[in-house]
């Protein structure tokens, strides 16, 4: 390893772990792709598979041994799939926290290049269960529903442009590394997105408590009928707009007085239904 033990910490090349903020490292390479940061060595290994390259890493000293492989752990070691050049800062917990301004989760971040975006056109040309998150601005709900749709059996993620960063620190980690599995690609907002899905043969399928939507559990689609589920952001839900555009709304029956779920839960419950029938 290219190990650099941490003394000074106003030291340039610490920057991206201490001085940006996710905006800045986004734009970090403009107009090339950014950077974004991995944490935790699952997170890592996982945007690794997927063919990221790493820039650098800074990692607890106390695990250099794990990182290493001098010492056992399932999480590591990570050194032998980083290239030997790429830098290695170490310093105890406390110096970490001093950079980063939080605790790290398993002691362990990894600055890597963002790889340019697909275009979503050429996602849909072989899937037939997507969904469509419409201002989803929260990193936890993103997260969460990125790992219920990889799990679930949907095909792809689009995301307005209102949405969060699939590749914010906190979405991918809630994520538990799925945003690096299962295809992602960002659509212009409004009813061109829908125009493009219905190009494609999808039915747009809006999740809305609307007066006329159908209950989830009498939407019986074909196996072969393409479905995009358009789902939106904690609170005001999907767009008027969005609404008015799409081919039918779906809403999941409620008891007990309840109106609705978040909608990182509603959306396990949507992809279990929608995916089943295929």
């Amino acid at each position: 390893m290219n190990l650099i033990p941490v003394t000074d910490l106003e030291r340039p090349e610490l920057l991206i772990y201490s001085g940006l903020s996710e905006p800045q490292l986004y734009h970090y390479h403009e107009p090339e792709p950014g950077l974004f940061i991995a944490e935790s060595p699952m997170i890592i290994r996982r945007a690794l598979d997927a063919g990221y390259e790493p820039v650098s890493c800074l990692v607890e000293e106390k695990l250099l041994p794990f990182l290493s492989g001098t010492a056992a752990s399932e999480d590591f070691p990570l050194s032998h799939v980083f290239p030997a050049s790429m830098p290695v800062y170490a310093a105890p917990l406390e110096v970490l926290v001093r950079i980063t301004g939080f605790a790290l989760t398993r002691g362990i971040l990894c600055a890597m290049r963002r790889k340019p975006l697909p275009d979503p056109a050429s996602l849909l040309s072989s899937s037939s269960r997507v969904v469509v998150l419409e201002n989803v601005m929260n990193p936890t709900n993103a997260g969460a529903i990125f790992r219920s749709a990889a799990a679930l059996g949907m095909d792809i993620v689009l995301l307005t442009r209102g949405c969060t960063d699939p590749l914010y620190r906190r979405a991918a980690r809630v994520s538990m590394g799925t945003v690096f599995q299962i295809p992602w690609a960002v659509l212009e907002n409004g009813p061109s997105a829908i125009e493009l899905l219905h190009e494609h043969g999808f039915t747009a399928a809006a999740m809305a408590l609307t007066p006329n939507s159908t209950s989830l559990s009498d939407f019986q689609p074909e196996p072969d009928r393409k479905i995009a589920l358009f789902m939106g952001t904690e609170g005001p839900g999907l767009s008027a707009e969005t609404l008015s555009s799409c081919d039918l709304s779906i809403r999941i029956p409620m008891h007990h007085g309840v109106d609705s779920l978040n909608v990182a839960a509603a959306s396990a419950v949507a992809f279990w239904h929608i995916c089943s029938s295929r």
